[in-house]
């Protein structure tokens, strides 16, 4: 039942490879746990059992977050059951965990940010040239990793300076770029094109034409930030969260931002609003005589 379950979210749900793994691997440690590797027969599991899973997990280290996210499979794997097989009681529903607080993104300055832009690449060397493409592509319109791995050439109009990637559940969405990134993609094409001897599928590729793969685009965003930014993490979905910040910091309409993001709630572009005002103050208590003085 949870190969079909995991086909479904595959097929008919749009879920990216990402999210299937971590379904996958949460729904077998379930029945490591329940049936010593076998799938339980899930009628006759009772909260009782989940609540022993989650303190057996626990014991062993894992964390609120973790904890919830493998209940949250759990749970979506009974309500598929519910709908698809006739399962009448989902105990995973009835299994509250504690509230996580609500971390702000980690994101890089501005100047930090064109630093790594600004450096100079040699014109001749193809990852070079590439990755700086990637970099530029993943700040200035804010796409995720897996957009970027599945963006074709085809999508990627310099002419109209946009580009069209395919979002969560399969959804869709223009997002337009400035000429300097048309520049880029343009001097970028024509070296890969020169090196392949043909134009390939997939826009962002390695030297033997075969697309990126999420390793390999971590291991480049990593080193173009690495030295360069004080952010706590180095990783793609970083830049995308400086994308969002800088338009919002720089006047850009919230909706605008939902829009490129592909956010289908305002409420998860509403995160950034907290982390400009959080960039406010700071400049705030920094600068103002008030704001400087100690109580007394």
């Amino acid at each position: 039942m949870i190969d079909e379950f995991l086909k479904y979210l595959e097929c008919e749900a749009g879920m990216s490879a990402h999210t299937l793994r971590a379904y996958g691997s949460d729904l077998r440690m379930w029945c490591d746990f329940a049936a010593r590797g076998e799938q339980p027969d899930l009628a006759s599991v009772t909260l009782d059992d989940l609540r022993a899973w989650v303190m057996h997990m626990a014991a062993d280290g894992a964390s609120a977050r973790t904890l919830r996210r493998r209940i949250q499979s759990l749970r979506a794997l009974y309500a598929w059951a519910m709908r698809r097989k006739g399962l009448r009681v989902n105990p995973a529903a009835e299994l509250t965990l504690a509230r996580l607080p609500q971390a702000l993104p980690s994101f890089i300055r501005p100047d930090e940010t064109a630093a790594v832009l600004d450096t100079d690449v040699d014109s001749s060397d193809f990852e070079a040239v590439r990755n700086h493409t990637i970099v530029l592509l993943l700040y200035a319109t804010g796409m995720r990793a897996s957009e970027l791995i599945g963006m074709r050439d085809a999508d990627v109009d310099t002419v109209r300076r946009e580009l069209k990637v395919l979002g969560k559940r399969n959804k869709e969405r223009i997002i337009p770029f400035a000429t300097e990134v048309r520049q880029h993609i343009e001097s970028y094409r024509a070296l890969r094109d020169r090196l392949l001897g043909y134009t390939p599928e997939f826009f962002a590729v390695r030297p033997s034409g075969a697309p990126l793969y999420y390793g390999l685009l971590n291991r480049i965003v990593h080193a173009a930030l690495d030295g360069s930014v004080h952010a706590a993490r180095r990783s793609p979905h970083v830049l995308r969260h400086s994308f969002a910040t800088d338009m919002l910091n720089n006047g850009a309409d919230i909706n605008a931002v939902q829009k490129l993001l592909g956010h289908a709630s305002l409420a998860t572009t509403q995160v950034y609003t907290h982390l400009s005002y959080r960039d406010l103050q700071n400049n705030y208590e920094l600068a103002h005589p008030r704001a400087q003085r100690k109580g007394g």
